[in-house]
This record gives structure tokens, sequence and C-alpha cells, in this order.
């Protein structure tokens, strides 16, 4: 059960970094630059597109894979110093929820580190290398999040449960990524509902990682897990 709640967590921590005022406006600039294509040739050439968005987030995916496995290693090296990990890890989890709710400022946070690639990506494999380059140098408003999610999995025992918290952290930021790619116009259309909500999400999402960087520096997230695996109906418990 604590294995389904961090996995829990983990898409969230994806699902809100999608929806953060750095990644969300620019998901139609991203698909039309990746696939070479104008908003109305996407919605005529759909697959295409979705082509594209997939090899795009399969770039992403693969870097942040590779420093879930690098801080689960790190982590391993210390373990025999686990709650002092978990103290230091939670603590600077609260830091960056803290800085996303806008309670402080942090100039290295604040300062872009994106790549700007000028130049249009040719054909499929440039798709993939430009969702590399997103995964190298994210945002920062991603890197709040995704160094949460990192700080969590250096407190794992193995380097398999960093790279499956990272697979299911991306699969958070990807699964919207393609669903626009698949229809823009409706994206567009749901986004200027949303853009107003932007603020009240951006602050949920550091009191998330808040919370979770309390149960992580008390040592309360397994028995948090615990407790929800006492309350929940063994027919679904089996299955989780």
């Amino acid at each position: 059960m604590t294995e389904s709640v961090a996995l829990t967590g983990a898409f969230l921590a994806g699902l809100l970094s999608f929806l953060s005022p750095c990644v969300l406006p620019l998901v139609p600039s991203y698909v039309s630059f990746i696939t070479g294509l104008s908003l109305e040739d996407m919605a005529q050439r759909r697959w295409m597109a979705f082509t594209h968005a997939l090899l795009f987030v399969s770039g992403f995916t693969i870097i942040f894979t590779l420093l879930g496995a690098t801080a689960t290693a790190l982590g391993s090296t210390l373990r025999h110093h686990q709650i002092l990990l978990e103290r230091i890890g939670g603590g600077l989890i609260i830091l960056f929820g803290l800085y996303i709710m806008g309670v402080f400022q942090w100039g290295p946070l604040a300062r872009e580190r994106r790549f700007h690639i000028q130049e249009q990506p040719v054909g499929y494999f440039g798709s993939m290398l430009v969702g590399v380059a997103f995964g190298v140098g994210w945002s920062p408003c991603i890197g709040p999040i995704l160094g949460s999610i990192l700080l969590y999995t250096s407190t794992q025992s193995s380097v398999g449960q960093g790279i499956v918290l990272l697979l299911v952290y991306s699969l958070g930021l990807a699964v919207p990524f393609l669903v626009a790619a698949l229809g823009v116009e409706r994206f567009i259309v749901w986004f200027q509902r949303y853009r107003r909500f932007m603020p009240l999400v951006t602050k949920l999402s550091g009191a998330f990682m808040v919370f979770v960087g309390i149960l992580v520096a008390t040592g309360s997230f397994s028995r948090i897990a615990g407790f929800l695996n006492s309350v929940t109906p063994d027919f679904l418990r089996s299955r989780l």
C-alpha cells in the first residue's frame, strides 16, 4: 500500500507539472514546433501530431527516469543515515512547496533554465531530441516539483523503485500532453476556461508538496499508508 500511495503521488506531481503556468500555456506551441504543422493542419492530421508528441514525451521520460535511478543510487550510499536523509529531503520538499505557493522568492529557482532550440526538429527523431532537451533543461515551475519527487526517490531502497516512481511521474506529465496533441483545438478552448484557475491550482500544488514534505520529514508516510491499508476492503486491497 505504501508503494501505491507513492505512485499515486508521483502521478499527481506529473499532472501538476503539466498544469503549471510555464508548461500549460506553451503546449500548443510545443506541439506545433515538433510537428512543423499549424494549428489548423494539426486538426486534420491528428495521428501525425500524436506520433510526434509520443516521441517528445518519450524523450523527457528517458531523462527523468535516469535522474530517478541516479537519485536512488546516491541515496543508497547514505542508507545508514536514512532518518537524516528523510528529514533533510522532507525539509527541502517543504521549501519547494512554499516557493510554489509564493511565500518567498529564490533566485536559483526563478532563473530560466530551459534550452532554447531555434531550429525546427527534423522528422520524428527530432521530436524525441526536443523531449530530451525539455527533460534536461526543465523550467523553474517544473524544477521544484520534479526536485521533490527526486528527493523522495532518494529515500527508496532500490534503483528499480526510483525508476518506477519517475516513470509514473513522467506518465502524469505525458498523458495530458498526448491528449492535447490529439485535439489541440479543443485544448485551446478548455485552456481559455481554465486560465483563471491557474493561480489557485499553483497554490494548491505548493500546499500538496508541503503536506508530502511533512510526511517524509516526520516518517509518517508509511504510517498513513498503513492506515489506508487498514481501512481498504479486502477485495480492493488484493488488487493493489
